[in-house]
């Protein structure tokens, strides 16, 4: 063998062993962190049923209460003795299973404690038990525990079947409140094993189950959503009387007043959470000074004596009951700031580019966020909701503590930078962190860019970069040479810039999978270079005003899945769009004439894209009727069984009546998985809606300016209609048994019309006169909202609306005919609608 090759080989064991060595001193550091960690939150190691499991030892609860240290929650003790109290179960069982469910810290506990401490509560029940149930969830352990509380002794058994019937026998025709505290197992077979549900039959009516969780999932388990109850924030005020309760217990009145701003500041911290309260009110409670107190307001909360153990403990347990890659996708919100307001659809996204959403089926990675999402919704990672008109969650926020908890998980790895006033565009990196997701916020315009020269280190820091987010900032373009810096960039967010131009430079960055554009208003177009990033799943141009144009290569975006395009004036997609078999969302397609078939991605070419999902809109038809006939016939928009929204925009014209609308919209027949249809400025007839029928599963419809229609479509027998809108409908003039969805000459109807209908508006139908059904039927039973906008003609409203129940809101305005009628008090028909709780008539005038 030659002795250059065994030189080789020597040196590569040499630098294998080197290798080894780095890695198990790190592997060291590690297991050292890990012990720490250990000893700071108090976690030890504990045998169960004979299995050595680490687990982290929650603390034990007890029904014991201070109640001098019980601020708010007026409402919902009120509404949990209201529970506890009834006599009877509405829902019709014996007993009732109540869950209140929260935030770690936020004073579950407190409550049950404060609730099963009443007098009332006392005397109302035979016998009152309480259970530390905790995790795990041991069913012998807890059924030892009632036994041990009902009985006063403990039962020796270790068979569950014993166990059980001891608690039955013990129970039987008594009263009884038990106490679940701490419940944590998403297990129904723990909880059906336990078989609390089949026992409490045999109580007293009357008897209840409280349950203490952190877990929605957990109340559903229970069959209980209906009567949970959820603790949010506790309002400024009760969290500075907690805070000040514990701070200044043993302080005299002058110097509780010369602290007293320093405190309300704290308190604003705490956001409304009492543990956090209570364990910075014990953190000042014996310091004296001024200055003492403004380190405390000032220092990040892990960085103070007792936040991170008391403060972040129970948030620390909630986190280790993720699965790991849920863990991840929690983790990455540590790029935003506090109280931003994240887009669901948007979040998941981003977990997507960071690839935290591992499926074998490419079409599965959604669904599977939207489930890691609700994960941490229902474990109250995320809060104050927002919902559209369907109750779907579409935003949310994240508690400043529970930003403050994954920021400090993360501190070196994700992190944020604020621009200093008057400081130029070059951003400084920190040289001790690790970091692989930055966060900019508040650049002024101009240039971005990074130091074109790097220590070894911070070279390393921005070569492994993996996000890299704008906020608030208002840049020009960024720099050449510091995207050269970001080779491994996975996530790219320059929204809402003053971006003019993207460096051609971008198709560097070949790992990119998220790239955010959308909201740059001067950003006219896109480099033929954007078409290199083979890798990219998600591209945001939303509602760039000035961007008319895509590169015409898009079609070697291969894995290209999410397109995002309204708001822009495009004047065509490029056709090599129709060819992207991985693009599952296409939020907007502008149809376009005058521009070639090998140029312009034409309608028939959606017909190979069933892959698609989620919204599509349709813009702008009617220009050309008989070839967009043609071509919408060939899209096969009835083969896209996973859209969920439809939406399609005729060109706005009310001069003349557009001939070929009609044969337009019966080509148009979705998919029946369909949930919501938007159409707008139609010149056809809703007879060519006759499709509409199929549609089993819409819950949304809105019709808007159908100018030549005379007629309402059948929709009263659709079984999932919750949301109808009719606007400008200005040739029809009577409602009758047609839009009821059945025909005159049925003698009878069985069922109930418009069953699941709860907020209908009409708006803008000028010739309206008459609202007529028969009186006999049930219609719109679940009606809860109705608004009459604009409609001058209409005379009444039909009697069978004033005996609905559910009905809760009426607004009419514009319409002078009913505002006679129904005025307040004098009008002759004021009474059949000053039941309403929410009446608006407006005039039109007004």
């Amino acid at each position: 063998m030659p002795s250059g090759c065994f030189c080789v080989g020597q040196v590569n064991k040499v630098i294998h062993h080197h290798n080894i060595g780095r890695m198990i001193k790190q592997l060291n550091e590690k297991l050292t962190s890990i012990a720490a960690e250990k000893a700071m939150y108090g976690f030890h190691q504990s045998t169960i049923g004979g299995h050595d499991d680490q687990f982290i030892q929650r603390p034990k609860t007890t029904s014991l209460v201070n109640k001098s240290m019980i601020f708010g929650r007026d409402e919902e003790k009120k509404n949990l003795l209201s529970k506890l109290l009834r006599e009877s179960n509405q829902d019709g069982g014996r007993f009732l299973v109540i869950p209140i469910v929260g935030m770690g810290g936020m004073g579950k506990t407190t409550l049950a404690q404060d609730a099963y401490n009443d007098e009332k509560v006392a005397a109302h029940f035979d016998q009152k038990v309480w259970v530390c149930v905790s995790d795990p969830f041991d069913e012998i352990k807890i059924a030892k525990a009632i036994i041990e509380s009902l009985v006063g002794t403990p039962n020796s058994s270790n068979e569950l079947e014993i166990l059980l019937q001891c608690i039955k026998t013990h129970i039987e025709n008594k009263k009884l409140l038990l106490v679940l505290d701490d419940v944590w197992t998403e297990d129904e077979t723990k909880w059906e094993n336990l078989k609390l549900p089949i026992i409490m039959q045999g109580c007293e009516i009357g008897s209840s189950i409280l349950v203490t969780t952190r877990k929605q999932e957990v109340a559903k388990i229970m069959r209980a959503t209906n009567n949970m109850i959820h603790l949010d924030e506790l309002n400024y005020k009760d969290c500075l009387a907690l805070f000040n309760c514990i701070a200044f217990l043993d302080t005299d009145e002058d110097e509780a007043g010369e602290l007293g701003d320093i405190g309300k500041k704290i308190v604003k911290r705490c956001k409304g959470l009492p543990l956090a309260a209570q364990t910075l009110g014990s953190l000042v409670r014996y310091k004296k000074t001024r200055k003492e107190w403004e380190n405390v307001l000032n220092s990040e909360i892990w960085e103070l004596e007792k936040g991170e153990q008391h403060v972040f403990r129970p948030l620390l347990l909630s986190y280790y009951d993720l699965v790991p890659a849920v863990k991840m996708c929690l983790l990455y919100c540590a790029i935003f700031p506090k109280d931003y307001e994240f887009e669901k659809d948007n979040l998941i996204d981003l977990w997507m580019s960071q690839n935290y959403l591992n499926s074998k089926e490419k079409n599965e990675k959604r669904r599977i966020g939207q489930n890691y999402f609700e994960s941490l919704a229902m474990r109250s990672f995320f809060q104050d909701f927002k919902k559209d008109n369907m109750g779907n969650v579409y935003g949310c926020k994240m508690h400043d503590i529970v930003h403050d908890f994954v920021q400090f998980l993360t501190q070196k790895e994700c992190t944020i930078i604020e621009a200093v006033k008057g400081s130029n565009q070059r951003v400084e990196l920190p040289g001790d962190y690790k970091v692989r997701h930055l966060t900019l916020t508040s650049l002024p315009e101009g240039p971005l860019s990074f130091p074109t020269s790097f220590d070894s280190s911070l070279q390393e820091w921005c070569k492994n970069m993996r996000t890299l987010t704008l906020l608030d900032s208002s840049i020009t373009t960024i720099s050449p040479g510091s995207i050269m810096q970001m080779k491994c960039l996975r996530t790219l967010n320059l929204s809402r810039n003053k971006l003019n131009e993207v460096p051609k430079e971008i198709g560097e960055l070949i790992h990119l999978r998220y790239m955010d554009l959308s909201w740059n208003r001067v950003l006219k177009e896109l480099p033929d270079a954007v078409c290199d990033l083979y890798n990219l799943q998600t591209l945001v141009l939303v509602q760039c005003w000035s961007l008319e144009k895509l590169p015409k290569a898009m079609g070697k975006l291969i894995n290209l899945k999410h397109l995002y395009v309204l708001g822009c004036p495009l004047r065509y997609l490029p056709k090599g769009i129709g060819s992207l078999k991985s693009l599952q969302v296409l939020d907007w397609f502008k149809v376009c004439e005058g521009v070639g078939d090998d140029e312009a991605l034409k309608l028939v070419d959606l017909g190979i894209m069933d892959q698609l999902q989620g919204s599509l809109s349709i813009g702008i038809l009617g220009e050309n009727n008989f070839g967009e006939f043609l071509e919408i016939e060939k899209a096969q928009l009835g083969n896209k069984e996973h859209l969920s929204y439809f939406g399609v925009l005729f060109r706005n014209s009310d001069i003349w009546q557009r001939k070929g609308d009609s044969e337009i919209v019966k080509a148009l027949q979705p998919h029946q998985n369909l949930e919501s249809l938007f159409i707008w400025n139609s010149h056809g007839t809703t007879e060519s809606l006759y499709w509409i029928k199929s549609l089993r599963n819409l819950r949304r419809l809105y019709l808007r300016t159908w100018r030549f229609c005379e007629a309402l479509p059948p929709l009263g027998k659709l079984p999932s209609l919750e949301i109808l809108e009719i606007s400008g409908m200005k040739k029809v003039k009577k409602l009758g048994v047609e839009f009821l969805g059945i025909e005159e000459e049925e003698e009878q109807v069985s069922g109930i019309l418009f069953p699941k209908l709860k907020r209908l508006s009409f708006k803008s139908m000028e010739n309206w006169e008459e609202w007529a059904f028969v009186s006999e039927i049930t219609i719109m039973p679940r009606l809860s909202e109705l608004r009459i906008e604009w409609c001058p003609k209409l005379k009444a409203l039909p009697e069978f609306l004033y005996k609905i129940t559910e009905l809760r809101t009426l607004e009419i305005k514009g319409c002078p005919i009913l505002e006679r009628e129904y005025e307040k008090d004098v009008g002759k028909e004021w009474h059949n609608i000053s039941h309403i709780p929410n009446l608006t008539i407006q005039s039109g005038r007004n």
